[in-house]
């Protein structure tokens, strides 16, 4: 089953997995404590989001540069996003006008695309994972698995299709 798995990296990390009708399979926050903890896990983590075709990070540096050279060797196609560059596709100019808004904004559309992918409902959703979630979306609609936002997110203010 074709898959994509979104990365927000860090050693807590935000992760989730879409399978290619573009609908979220799950998500979740992960804290490793340490990076070598976390560059161990890394194939498990691919394993668990079954064999990627795709993954999406976020993020810089030596652990990103980690996740890049080992989904490649394990067969994945890699690509990058910027926080702006997700940003920009789901919420408004003045809802990023500090990170912790950008984080609160983000909260809300992972909650509705958990929802619209009928995904397991969170009890409670740490930001790493919501914006792993929207990274994903991103990357869903990046390589063409969906045509655009999904109206029923309900955010018919903003930019459809990537800039």
């Amino acid at each position: 089953m074709p898959s994509l798995l979104a990365v927000d990296v860090g050693v807590r990390t935000g992760l989730a997995a879409y399978r290619d009708d573009g609908r979220l399979i799950w998500y979740r926050s992960r804290n490793f404590g340490a990076a070598a903890r976390l560059k161990r896990a890394i194939p498990a983590l691919l394993h668990e989001a079954f064999d990627p075709t795709y993954v999406v990070l976020e993020g810089g540096g030596p652990l990103a540069e980690h996740w890049a050279a080992t989904a490649e060797r394990h067969g994945s196609h890699v690509r990058r996003v910027s926080a702006e560059e997700w940003r920009s596709m789901f919420l408004l100019s003045r809802d990023q006008r500090s990170g912790e808004q950008a984080k609160r904004m983000a909260d809300g559309i992972a909650r509705r695309v958990v929802e619209w992918s009928e995904a397991s409902r969170p009890t409670s959703l740490r930001h790493d994972a919501a914006e792993a979630i929207l990274i994903g979306l991103w990357g869903v609609i990046d390589i063409g698995w969906l045509p655009a936002v999904p109206p029923a997110l309900g955010l018919s203010g903003l930019p459809k299709r990537k800039p």
